[in-house]
């Protein structure tokens, strides 16, 4: 749906993620919160007396209040169906990370969203990270040589039907792909279930196309949260906090050791208000969005592997050759 009228949008699925799509639709301009649907009346209701919209209790009963576009943030395993129904209504979609349970659903919400020629974004929200955009523009034509990325923290209570892996991990192997624009073609990792039932510590390596080492540690042990990147290039080391909004960046390597620092210009805007203006303006160009299905995909590709206790401890990923990642 291209154009610049009012673009009609409801939520489905309202829990802590919806809630806040939920909220920053609610205010934002050219934009009307039509409505949110979930099962849990409790929910739903406690939504609709914050932001005065209408409650329903299903994706089928949003449509009849005349939706144009859907954000979806259900529990991950309802993503295919919903998204379908979404598709086969001509509605526009975003869909939370991870786009679907399998990869084969996932490629199955792409080929039907490209069918019937809808918008389809995914709902990747660590690029819209001020902190990330700065690092991104500052290794803009940079040889990077190796990345690293830690985001640990406590365990989430609310976490039930999917481990680190899927649950924090996919955002970083997303940043990867995003960073060096290249596929991962090397996996190696090592995950272990401390205390829960699922994989709560991982440790992944990567390597990819364009030859950069990556790595990424992540954990549900930490009693704090914390989410930094390191990434390192010929020419400057990047040190980024991905919580306070601040990038390091040393650069001017001299022969006797010493080199320059400097802070580089972070700018503030809530990720998840980004992301959504982002969806929105995708759909009234009609241009390629953000994030699309096919790079959410490829990102779950890579962390379903990296769970699959089948796999070698190293495994290569075939490709037909290097594939450029859009940036």
């Amino acid at each position: 749906m291209a154009g610049n009228e009012g673009l009609r949008i409801g939520v489905v699925g309202v829990g802590v993620m919806g809630s806040n799509h939920a909220r920053v639709l609610s205010d934002m301009a050219g934009v009307e919160l039509v409505g949110v649907a979930d099962p849990d009346r409790k929910q739903r209701d406690f939504v609709a007396g914050m932001l005065g919209c209408e409650v329903v209790g299903d994706v089928d009963a949003l449509f009849g209040l005349g939706v144009n576009a859907v954000t979806i943030a259900a529990p991950t395993h309802l993503h295919h169906d919903i998204a379908l129904k979404c598709i086969g209504q001509g509605i526009d979609v975003l869909v939370e990370k991870p786009i679907a349970s399998t990869v084969e659903e996932g490629r199955a919400i792409v080929a039907a969203a490209r069918r019937a020629g809808v918008t389809l974004m995914a709902g990747h929200v660590e690029r819209f990270n001020p902190a990330v955009q700065s690092i991104k523009r500052a290794i803009k034509d940079q040889d990077i040589l190796s990345i690293a990325i830690t985001r640990v923290g406590p365990f989430p209570p609310r976490m039930s039907n999917v481990g680190v892996v899927i649950d924090l991990g996919v955002h970083d192997i997303d940043l990867i792909r995003w960073f060096t624009e290249s596929e991962i073609v090397e996996i190696q990792p090592q995950t272990s279930s401390a205390v829960a039932e699922r994989e709560d510590i991982a440790l992944l390596q990567f390597r990819t196309a364009s030859g950069v080492l990556a790595h990424i540690n992540t954990n549900w042990l930490t009693p704090f949260k914390a989410r930094n990147i390191h990434i390192a290039t010929r020419d400057k080391y990047l040190i980024g906090d991905l919580l306070t909004l601040q990038v390091t960046e040393c650069f001017g390597f001299q022969p006797d050791g010493s080199y320059s620092m400097r802070h580089l210009s972070v700018g503030y805007a809530e990720p998840l208000r980004a992301e959504l203006m982002a969806f929105v303006n995708a759909i009234r160009s009609g241009e390629q969005p953000a994030v699309t299905g096919e790079e959410a995909v490829a990102s779950l590709e890579i962390a379903i592997r990296c769970l699959d206790a089948r796999a070698p401890q190293a495994a290569v990923l075939q490709r037909k050759g290097p594939r450029r990642v859009a940036g």
